[in-house]
């Protein structure tokens, strides 16, 4: 099955610019607008509304992710376009667009969440209408809402999304939008002084490794997924000195396997290595070929937590899986582990360890 592509919305904010300066300049809404797109070629995309209001249009687009799981996808964005006297295109962030507060993002402190390229695509898109000088306030319906759904808040964008885009379309599922939030988040540490990043694969794992480590800080964490090479290799572009994981018992296994990426559709759980692991740190014969049969990474935890010999193969599993995890960083960076059982209890920390 074919995925469909949709739009960023960098693109959906310049279809409604446009949209509302040809309504301002022709006295009609357009049906559809044509916009150009930052990396070439152009999109039409169809108007949601338009009409006057305080001397201005304010015309709306529905942000469209195609098969790409957005936040963001179906939320309604609007610009107000409003003629000014002279040349040149003034853009402000207005309600439901996110205020940046901290250092390390593309937009400076103090200034709407509206990226460089999505603004330069928004002042194209209405100069192509023909308006020379204009005031464009973007705003997004439920932005703030739909914000607590996205990385915002703990990037420091208060008040409403970001105004995104390189490209002007969405890929379905496209690694690509992962690693750049990757990026953006080591970025604002590095920016806001924080000297170990926690790395972590998902929701569940950061929240149990805040509870370990209750002087965490929400904004020194960042879930960084499947992408174990990716994010340490940016985080050694960075120079961080160390990193701490949170993470649970399948993927420290593929980790310990050296798995760069470690999502199931790329990485399988070898559990017959697993099996030689245990037989190294003195398991029976019996219990490790259990684990070399076990189904899920779950079972083979069950099978092998009560045993004595449970404590030095988790010290073995994330020795391997630091030694990755440095090789990877490029700079033998300090790494730390924290290995959670699937109710968030700690099996094992090799700092305390050290």
């Amino acid at each position: 099955m074919t995925l469909r592509h949709g739009f960023t919305t960098g693109t959906a904010a310049a279809a409604a610019a446009k949209a509302a300066a040809l309504h301002l300049l022709e006295g009609r809404m357009p049906d559809t607008v044509d916009v150009p797109l930052p990396m070439g070629g152009r999109m039409t995309v169809t108007v949601l509304e338009s009409r006057a209001e305080n001397g201005g249009v304010l015309a709306a687009v529905i942000k469209d992710g195609g098969d790409d799981p957005d936040a963001t996808h179906k939320a309604v964005i609007r610009a107000f376009v409003r003629p000014k006297d002279g040349i040149g295109i003034v853009l402000h962030g207005g309600r439901g667009v996110g205020l940046v507060t901290r250092p390390g993002l593309p937009v400076a402190v103090g200034e709407a969440a509206i990226n460089p390229v999505p603004r330069e695509q928004i002042r194209q898109a209405v100069a192509e209408a023909g308006l020379d000088g204009a005031d464009v306030e973007i705003r997004v319906d439920r932005g703030e809402e739909i914000a607590q759904k996205t990385f915002n808040p703990r990037l420091g964008i208060v008040g409403g999304i970001s105004i995104l885009g390189t490209r002007g379309t969405v890929k379905p599922f496209s690694n690509a939008a992962y690693q750049a939030t990757i990026r953006q988040c080591l970025d604002v540490m590095q920016a806001c002084g924080v000297e170990r990043p926690c790395l972590t694969t998902g929701g569940r794992s950061e929240r149990f490794l805040r509870l370990a480590r209750p002087d965490t800080p929400e904004t020194a964490c960042v879930q960084v997924a499947d992408f174990f090479f990716y994010s340490m290799r940016e985080a050694g572009r960075r120079d961080f000195a160390a990193v701490q994981w949170g993470v649970f018992f399948g993927k420290l296994v593929k980790q310990a396997q050296g798995h760069r990426y470690t999502h199931a559709r790329s990485a399988d759980l070898d559990l017959p290595a697993l099996a030689g692991w245990c037989a190294e740190c003195g398991f029976p014969a019996d219990v490790c070929a259990d684990v070399a049969g076990a189904n899920t990474a779950m079972q083979a935890l069950q099978t092998v937590a009560p045993m004595p010999q449970a404590p030095a193969l988790y010290a073995l599993l994330t020795d391997r899986a630091s030694r990755f995890a440095k090789e990877f960083s490029g700079c033998g960076m300090a790494v730390d582990y924290l290995l959670f059982d699937f109710d968030g209890r700690v099996l094992h920390d090799t700092s305390e360890a050290a």
